[in-house]
């Protein structure tokens, strides 16, 4: 498989801010802007980078995830299983994620002008900065450790209503370009009064239908189309996506943890405003 490395920083790129609070989609909306790319030759390859960094999180959360999927399926058939934090949490997942839907899909059209405008990328990271400014103000409490450990105890977990549709919302809002989808819905969970833990890992939890649903609706889209073009060395810049937002993943849950991922609004900062200085050609 040949390599090419404009693809493959593309890969590397999504890898490391997918995680982070930095907006992936910013990001390499600003590199294919600056590369020449053209949207068309590059959606399938988003769809295999988006499903590459899911992977991720599967892996990360794998014992959660198996332990949710298994009681929220047992709920429909006992009685016992519906007392289960696993029964609640699945249905606080659904509703955020209807809410996603609700609010991203209608915007799909302006995601993919603003994908090609350095000057709406630049004011979304500029949202984004403005996000993180303000998270110091909620310091969300402290709470079990999250990765590979199970949910809490029902009586334990910190997952108020308001919360879980605050995230849904803003994971829906997400979709547009320079506004970080982890930074934004966690800021939005410790808010509305979820532990930092708690925030975390609901952020992620209820990406992974946003993701596989945006993902499967763009594929049959295109298997319609039948533009399934991919640029070369693709498998390269998928491989990187992978192993670099796992590693992002760990990195994020530390800095979450110890209240030192809220300093990215200050990177966002600066790149938003040098993306719509350069966008307005004022240097």
């Amino acid at each position: 498989m040949a390599f090419d490395l404009h693809t493959f920083i593309l890969g590397v790129v999504q890898g490391l801010c997918e995680f982070l609070p930095v907006s992936s989609s910013g990001h390499l909306a600003l590199l294919q802007n600056f590369f020449g790319f053209t949207q068309d030759g590059l959606l399938a390859f988003d769809i295999l980078l988006h499903c590459a960094t899911m992977l991720a999180i599967l892996i990360f959360f794998r014992r959660e995830i198996g332990r949710l999927l298994l009681r929220w399926t047992a709920g429909w058939f006992s009685w016992s299983a519906r007392q289960t934090v696993e029964w609640k949490y699945g249905w606080f997942i659904l509703l955020a994620s209807a809410l996603t839907a609700s609010i991203g899909l209608p915007l799909k059209n302006t995601v993919e002008k603003m994908m090609g405008s350095s000057l709406a990328v630049g004011c979304g990271l500029l949202v984004t900065a403005g996000l993180l400014a303000i998270v110091p103000l909620w310091s969300g409490g402290e709470d079990a450790p999250t990765g590979g450990q199970g949910l809490r105890p029902r009586e334990e977990i910190s997952l108020p209503l308001k919360a879980v549709i605050a995230v849904g919302i803003v994971q829906g809002l997400a979709v547009l370009p320079g506004i970080s989808r982890s930074g934004s819905t966690i800021a939005a969970g410790l808010i509305m009064g979820m532990a930092v833990g708690e925030a975390f890992r609901f952020s992620f939890l209820v990406s992974v239908p946003a993701v596989l649903g945006a993902s499967l609706l763009e594929a049959i889209e295109l298997c319609t189309d039948g533009d399934l073009a991919l640029p070369a060395g693709w498998i390269w810049a998928v491989a990187a996506a992978f192993v670099l937002g796992w590693i992002a993943l760990k990195l994020m849950h530390r800095l979450v943890l110890s209240g030192r991922w809220a300093y990215f609004g200050l990177y966002c900062l600066f790149l938003g405003s040098a993306a719509i200085l350069a966008a307005l050609e004022i240097f």
